[in-house]
């Protein structure tokens, strides 16, 4: 990954369509998955955060359909960044009731 601040400033313009001053971060995965790059605007400038693993791989749940943008909270970047492989959107809750259904009676 050799890409730096204008590189990856480039890629969320041109490449995403996104306008990296809005306030979004950007998630940089190497094909290696041993590196990985988050830029954001902090409002006065281009932060980069890095980070190289000595051992293993980063997780990769993107895997699958790549025409849709993964989107991540910051809660669920900062698992990323820390090696979790429970990253993405999980139910952890039972479905909701269906409108129209009547309940179970006892």
């Amino acid at each position: 990954m050799r890409k730096s601040f204008d590189g990856l400033f480039a890629v969320a313009r041109n490449h995403m369509g996104r306008d990296p001053l809005a306030g979004d971060m950007y998630l940089f995965v190497a094909r290696d998955r041993k590196q990985a790059r988050v830029l954001y605007w902090d409002g006065t400038g281009l932060v980069i955060i890095a980070k190289r693993l000595e051992k293993g791989r980063f997780n990769a749940p993107w895997e699958g359909d790549r025409t849709k943008p993964w989107c991540l909270t910051p809660s669920e970047l900062s698992l990323f960044i820390e090696g979790s492989r429970l990253v993405g959107h999980f139910e952890v809750s039972p479905p909701p009731l269906k409108l129209g259904r009547k309940p179970c009676s006892n």
